[in-house]
């Protein structure tokens, strides 16, 4: 079935599909490229740190042998001698921690586009306790994919050291005439060049593998037909309630309109299934304007109303016609329609003046 549905996948990811995911803390992201960013800061450390390090073990390493001799095994001299080592060890190797967390770092704003936060992945998620969904997860395809990449690079890392510890095997011997700092030089200069070597196929391999991630990552976003259809009714509304919106809000404008009926100066009609109200106040508007049409019943309602409310109607056929098919409920009638609708009103309070 799983297999089955993976096949219905055919359509692309849509944006809301994508901003969804990416909100949940999800993202195409590659470790290798982790990887390689922390050995390029380990590389850097080592060639702008390497010889102050060793110049700091040298001088801590003089400095407990110097003392030793004197010092004495009482909780005080102890607790100085603890102090002095956890100094010391954090002056050594805290600018490298540094390094390699501004690396990490580095790698993820570089991969994921700038600093995202999410509080998705935070949350408790039980089922992860159950512990066959742990051994599920451990047998997984990816977690296999995963052992096998760890087992590959340090495959090439071994490789990698035995070949550049081969190419100095001959140097090894002499280092026992050598002093401790001649041997730290000696071992920081290997070390540079194997991890340098390493970088260089981390880096390529790194590339590798985010392509492969972000092909998978996009994979796995794939959507079914029905799955577009449910996000564009999320996205638009179901259409039924849409529609009934729509029914609504035409029923209450339909009432609105109905109500100025009553102050229409005129209903011009076409006799078969057109009406249309106009109204002309000289100190609001520069021109008459349409404050109701219809066609079929909605004009015979308009009609009834005006009789009510002892509105005239004036039969036009064109007018009538022009009017409900370029003017808007609202809007002011056009300047070409000026003499025909001015002739109507003339004629209107003619019949109110003798009546």
């Amino acid at each position: 079935m799983a297999e089955d549905n993976k096949d219905q996948k055919t359509e692309e990811p849509t944006s809301k599909r994508v901003t969804d995911t990416e909100e949940k803390g999800n993202f195409a992201h590659s470790r290798e490229i982790n990887s390689s960013f922390i050995l390029l800061a380990a590389l850097l450390g080592f060639m702008i740190l390497g010889e102050q390090s060793t110049r700091t073990v040298m001088g801590s390493w003089n400095g407990m042998f110097a003392e030793s001799w004197a010092l004495q095994l009482t909780p005080e001299e102890l607790y100085k001698v603890t102090v002095n080592a956890m100094k010391a060890f954090a002056k050594i190797v805290g600018p490298f921690l540094i390094l390699i967390m501004l690396a990490g770092l580095a790698s993820n704003i570089l991969q994921i586009g700038g600093l995202r936060f999410s509080s998705h992945p935070l949350v408790p998620k039980f089922n992860k306790l159950n512990p066959l969904t742990g051994f599920g997860r451990i047998f997984s395809k990816n977690s296999v994919m995963e052992l096998f990449k760890s087992l590959f690079k340090v495959g090439i890392i071994s490789v990698i050291s035995y070949f550049v510890i081969k190419s100095h095997w001959n140097e090894i011997p002499p280092l026992m005439g050598f002093g401790v700092g001649q041997i730290l030089s000696f071992m920081g200069f290997v070390a540079l060049e194997i991890i340098f070597n390493v970088l260089l196929v981390m880096i390529f391999l790194s590339l590798l593998d985010f392509a492969f991630q972000k092909f998978t990552y996009r994979e796995n976003l794939r959507m079914t037909k029905q799955e577009i259809k449910e996000e564009r009714k999320e996205t638009d509304g179901n259409p039924q309630i849409k529609q009934r919106i729509r029914t609504v809000q035409m029923e209450m404008a339909r009432k609105r309109m109905m109500s100025a009926v009553p102050s229409a100066d005129v209903i011009v009609t076409n006799p078969t299934h057109i009406s249309v109200a106009i109204k002309y106040d000289t100190n609001k508007f520069a021109a008459p304007l349409v404050v109701a049409k219809g066609v079929g019943p909605i004009a015979l309602r308009i009609r009834e109303i005006a009789k009510e409310n002892g509105v005239p109607l004036v039969e036009d056929k064109p007018l009538a016609r022009t009017l409900n098919k370029t003017v808007q409920v609202g809007q002011m009638i056009p300047a070409s329609l000026y003499k025909a609708v001015a002739e109507i009103l003339a004629y209107v309070y003619k019949l109110k003046h003798f009546s």
